[in-house]
């Protein structure tokens, strides 16, 4: 969830462990006033493992931070990872917007226009490519947060002949 995304501090990555703790969603009022949130499900508090590419990640993003003029504390947190051009926390709507204009830019100058795509959109993709690749399902559904394995598999994995296709070589 980028809300959750966003809601990441200096302190919930742990490079060692190579673990990101998650445990809170940061949202936005429409009068720009932050507040934090649990996540959605008390399955929402979770450890999501990294893998070698996102510590690659968490470590640049880290490097590349500008140290704001003042820490923004928002109901007792603090060291947000993402910012936004002021200092200021991103926020879900941030990345919708950039998602958005590269969608956009894309369709303004190729024949083959590309349907609207939203981090929401990749979160179902990411569930379905995991469930493709084999993991259980019961590990699946703590990765995603959810309470009930039932959203993770009825919800936010969806099959194709193709995937319907490899299970069924792979079985054999």
């Amino acid at each position: 969830r980028v809300s959750e995304l966003y809601g990441l501090t200096k302190a919930d990555i742990d490079f060692e462990a190579r673990r990101i703790k998650v445990e809170r969603q940061l949202t936005r009022t429409r009068h720009c006033e932050y507040y934090i949130e649990k996540p959605k499900t008390a399955s929402g508090e979770r450890y999501i493992p990294m893998t070698n590419e996102v510590y690659q990640a968490f470590q640049n993003a880290i490097q590349r931070r500008k140290q704001p003029k003042v820490e923004l504390l928002i109901d007792g947190h603090t060291g947000f990872l993402f910012l936004d051009k002021d200092g200021k926390p991103k926020v879900a709507m941030h990345l919708e917007h950039v998602m958005k204009r590269i969608v956009d830019r894309y369709n303004d100058t190729h024949e083959d226009q590309l349907p609207s795509i939203t981090p929401h959109v990749l979160r179902h993709t990411f569930c379905t490519e995991m469930a493709s690749s084999g993991i259980d399902l019961k590990s699946l559904q703590y990765l995603m947060g959810h309470s009930d394995v039932g959203v993770t598999l009825n919800v936010y994995t969806h099959a194709s002949y193709e995937t319907a296709q490899a299970a069924m070589k792979k079985a054999m």
